[in-house]
């Protein structure tokens, strides 16, 4: 599994930024390509990680 602070590091360093705080989730966005994406408030498996830098149009962390 992803830390979630891994994951937002590697979404930020991709140009996503954080849209609003839910209370289970984050809401991401990637302003280039106008995409979003909620992001847990828990730790992240592997599966949901590639999902969430797909529907964000960033590449999927190479430690998978």
């Amino acid at each position: 599994p992803m830390k979630r602070r891994d994951l937002l590091a590697h979404l930020s360093a991709h140009g996503c930024s954080l849209l609003r705080e839910g209370a289970r989730h984050s809401w991401w966005h990637n302003p280039a390509l106008d995409r979003r994406s909620a992001v847990p408030g828990t730790e992240i498996d592997n599966n949901l990680s590639r999902k969430i830098c797909r529907d964000l149009g960033v590449p999927i962390p190479h430690r998978f």
